[in-house]
């Protein structure tokens, strides 16, 4: 079911304290944009007071207090002439590219006698662990093994340097075993702030410049297009639809979206990765994220991959070498 007006206007954020009905009943009036703020406030002022419950006394205390302080603080400033101060411009975040690497492996390869596979084996293990140890490459091995016909293996690169993942993919070609790997799929893209605001969990804006995988067994990749009409819509057009979509996702916290850019410098404009340890609360996601107003507006989000994590060792293993 979509998420409509009345589910937004009933949101209401996780406590840490005790509310009462009433209490909660006033944040109703809040702007559900910054009810997440105010509700952190009002605890905030509970546990200074040493209160165990939230009730509209409180709740109405930590308001007058909240305001007082602002005018009083306003009248100071303004007795002692001083003028407000311009907000400091935001450090420059280094941001990071992001590839995915599909690859087959060419089927002559596992007809080879055992000796040469052995060490075609070993010598391209060497390679991906040198770039693996560099503290500038993150890279991460999956397979993809009975799930695709088209893809045996993937590597989920991360670096602040795109030459890296040149140079790294130009080693691996002249190993024996990459001499029979063909490329099938290659994503590439880079991190970003959101233009779009999490109102139900603003800390994940600063998440949004760093990838750090975690270590779930799946991850579900796919390219990700909008329509040229979304683009024409107005950006709080379009925040009011992310905000039904953001709150969809956040109804599965087993499921870690990290989202990158390819605007300009691959063929898709997103590139989406989802890990997760239960792929059916990803399948539940994909559908509830289909009835969402936002989707009249996706153009493309195929080909999806599903991808096991593995060691790289056991990532070659899953080739039949």
């Amino acid at each position: 079911m979509s998420i409509d007006d009345k589910e937004l206007e009933d949101f209401m954020p996780a406590t840490e304290m005790e509310w009462s009905d009433s209490a909660i009943a006033r944040m109703k009036n809040v702007p559900f944009f910054v009810r997440k703020s105010v509700v952190r406030g009002i605890e905030q002022y509970a546990k200074d007071k040493g209160t165990s419950v939230i009730d509209d006394d409180v709740v109405s205390r930590a308001r007058q207090e909240r305001e007082g302080s602002a005018i009083e603080e306003s009248r100071k400033k303004k007795a002692a002439g001083v003028q407000p101060q311009a907000k400091e411009p935001e450090k420059e975040v280094q941001r990071q590219f992001v590839n995915f690497a599909f690859y087959k492996l060419d089927p002559s390869f596992r007809r080879l006698p055992k000796e040469r596979k052995e060490a075609a084996k070993k010598e391209f293990l060497e390679v991906v662990e040198e770039y693996d140890a560099d503290s500038d490459m993150i890279v991460l091995s999956y397979t993809t093994v009975g799930i695709r016909a088209d893809a045996d293996i993937m590597f989920w690169r991360i670096s602040q340097d795109l030459e890296g993942f040149q140079k790294m993919t130009t080693r691996l070609y002249q190993t024996d075993l990459g001499s029979f790997l063909v490329p099938s799929y290659s994503y590439l893209s880079q991190t970003k702030r959101s233009m779009y605001q999490d109102m139900f969990n603003p800390e994940h804006e600063e998440d949004r410049t760093h990838i750090i995988p975690g270590k779930a067994k799946y991850l579900f990749i796919y390219p990700f297009v909008k329509t040229r009409e979304w683009y024409l819509l107005t950006q709080f057009t379009r925040q009011g639809m992310m905000d039904e979509h953001i709150f969809v996702g956040n109804k599965y916290p087993s499921v870690k979206l990290n989202t990158s850019y390819s605007f300009g410098i691959d063929d898709q404009e997103f590139v989406v990765a989802f890990e997760t340890d239960y792929p059916e609360d990803f399948v539940d996601l994909v559908m509830d994220l289909r009835e969402t107003q936002g989707s009249l507006y996706v153009e493309r989000d195929t080909p999806i991959f599903t991808c096991v994590a593995t060691s790289l060792e056991d990532a070659i293993g899953s080739l039949g070498i």
